[in-house]
């Protein structure tokens, strides 16, 4: 989560090449090398100490900022079982980003799939039905897999 800021666009092109255009292998790479390098008080002070960057990603300006810190922010607080629900507002700005080319980006094969949110309206997609609330179809779209005891529901 602290990439965007603590690497230079050059220096991230540079990883992303030495990665093969992996941006996952990249972002795994260089996350591993810094919780060897860092103390978990120095990553915390890192995040909180740019709570007010202004990072954008290279593309998708706002939308996809805050879908970084939403799905980001859901890749923890999912591990843990820690039940954190994304307001509403945010999550419905974040939902607004997927798009077939969000969908390969992340490596989400929905193809002949139809996420549809169980606790507010929206759908994307054709086919099968998959019915879960909102955040969880977010992080379906963004790639990841639920937790077993979620994904079984």
């Amino acid at each position: 989560m602290s990439m965007g800021f603590r690497y230079a666009f050059g220096r991230t092109a540079l990883e992303l090449v030495r990665a093969g255009g992996s941006l996952h292998r990249m972002t795994d790479r260089l996350a591993r090398r810094d919780a060897v390098a860092l103390t978990p008080r120095q990553l915390a002070a890192a995040l909180r100490d740019n709570a007010r960057h202004p990072w954008r990603p290279p593309v998708g300006g706002l939308a996809a900022a805050l879908g970084h810190d939403v799905v980001h922010g859901l890749d923890i607080t999912v591990a843990l079982g820690l039940g954190r629900e994304v307001p509403e507002e945010r999550l419905r700005i974040v939902l607004g980003t997927v798009a077939p080319r969000t969908l390969r980006f992340f490596g989400a094969d929905l193809a002949d799939v139809e996420l549809r949110a169980t606790d507010l309206e929206w759908s994307y997609g054709t086919g099968s039905r998959v019915a879960r609330p909102a955040q969880e179809l977010l992080l379906l779209a963004y790639g990841r897999a639920l937790p077993e005891a979620r994904a079984e529901h």
